[in-house]
């Protein structure tokens, strides 16, 4: 392992100096206008707010948003009960990923944001909480954060790893950086095959290199306030439901298009449209009402209803998956690379999925074959396979037996990497 830092490592220290005043205003001012209590956002510079508990090994485990972070739960949980002792630490970025952490944490597992890739915010954070083994997740690769908490003498670990070709590319043009990075490393487990042999020409070392399988495979199904899901199922009675997930700007149109050549066959359907972006509320409910639809809105405390019931807020996919067993899953109409499937697999609904899902190929080729995914081109094939689904209730039924099958197996995978990661980590009990 190289033991010189490289000119371009010293470089970002140095630049990371100077201007972490600055990028750290800038996140400390971005998480408070996302309404993060003030102690709270200056964890970004590495001051604790929770307590770390000295008579048990501290887990680290780094992701960088929303998607990451849910990833990891299914795993800690596993690790957590082969580690009877063992405390974890999350930490993440943003507010929406706390937020979401907030009702989802493991046991024994708090959650704080990550601090800078500076030498002051990493060295408070690394005094305070001295974590004996640290896992990074998909393309988290902060030189300093890797270099320092090794320098810890901290057992390190890469999950679920996932670049860009124009990220792996930079850092094959950098090897010097690169292998002083990537050594810090036990063991990488990447997503799949491709990865695993881009990650060995980007230097890392190969005999710590192993394909894994998407964690967010294994993040189990989302939460579901049984409560709520009584009243939900009360107020729609037994209308046919379906439901329109993270979608984005431009999307939202071809789904109720499809919705109302749906209400032509079953005029007392519902759709559950939920907007990737909660916040873009307003402009959906704009489009809605533009086409003369009756609706329902969530964050003016409705409960599902009309002809289509706007679900605008965060933290709630959970309730509106568990109302319908067909959803349509957004982010895949327009080339943005698709949404996590697993999510919506986990809790027993069938796929459909525009063809723009580059960011879950693999896993959405896999479900077509199983059968438990469906790809459509546009508001009308849309409109047909929601309708194709209401109309053959053997087709539907085998289509949510496949959807079962493939969590099942998925989820199978967990216990493996569980303990894989334990004996590269040195923590066997």
């Amino acid at each position: 392992m190289p033991s010189t830092a490289p000119f371009l490592y010293r470089l970002w220290v140095g630049v990371s100096t100077l201007i972490v005043p600055f990028v750290a205003l800038f996140e400390i001012r971005k998480l408070r206008r996302a309404g993060v209590p003030v102690h709270r956002a200056h964890e970004k510079l590495g001051h604790a707010t929770a307590e770390r508990i000295h008579d048990a090994p501290l887990i680290w485990f780094h992701a960088a948003s929303v998607g990451e972070s849910l990833s990891v739960l299914g795993l800690i949980t596993q690790m957590g009960r082969s580690l009877h002792q063992a405390r974890f630490l999350i930490t993440s970025g943003t507010a929406t990923s706390a937020t979401l952490l907030a009702s989802r944490l493991p046991p024994r597992t708090v959650h704080q944001f990550a601090p800078l890739d500076a030498p002051g915010p990493m060295t408070r954070f690394l005094r305070r909480w001295r974590p004996d083994a640290a896992v990074f997740v998909e393309s988290e690769l902060w030189p300093q954060m890797l270099r320092r908490t090794f320098g810890t003498g901290a057992k390190m670990a890469l999950v679920n790893a996932r670049l860009s070709k124009r990220s792996v590319a930079r850092w094959r043009s950098q090897p010097r950086l690169a292998d002083y990075v990537l050594n810090v490393f036990s063991l990488i487990i990447t997503q799949n095959d491709e990865m695993a042999e881009a990650m060995v020409s980007m230097h890392a070392p190969a005999p710590r290199v192993a394909r894994g399988t998407n964690l967010k495979s294994m993040a189990g199904p989302l939460p579901v306030d049984d409560d709520a899901l009584f009243q939900a199922r009360a107020s729609l009675g037994h209308r046919p439901v379906w439901v329109a997930s993270s979608t984005h700007a431009g999307e939202e149109a071809a789904v109720i298009e499809a919705h109302v050549r749906f209400l032509k066959t079953h005029p007392t359907g519902c759709l559950i449209l939920a907007p990737r972006h909660p916040e873009r509320g307003d402009e959906v409910a704009t489009l809605i009402q533009a086409h003369g639809l009756e609706m329902r809105r969530r964050t003016q405390a409705h409960w599902p209803g009309g002809q289509v019931f706007l679900a605008d807020t965060l933290g709630e996919l959970g309730l509106w998956y568990a109302l319908s067993d067909v959803v349509f899953l957004g982010g895949s109409l327009r080339p943005i690379g698709g949404h996590n499937p697993f999510e919506v697999a986990h809790a027993g609904a069938r796929i459909l999925a525009g063809p723009h899902v580059a960011a879950f190929a693999e896993t959405y080729q896999e479900m077509q074959r199983a059968g438990a995914a469906t790809t459509v081109e546009d508001a009308a094939a849309l409109a047909t396979a929601v309708l194709d689904h209401f109309a053959d209730p053997a087709a539907a039924k085998r289509a949510q037996v496949a959807v079962a099958g493939f969590s099942r197996d998925q989820s199978a995978a967990l216990q493996g990497i569980s303990d894989r990661l334990i004996k590269a980590l040195d923590l066997a009990p």
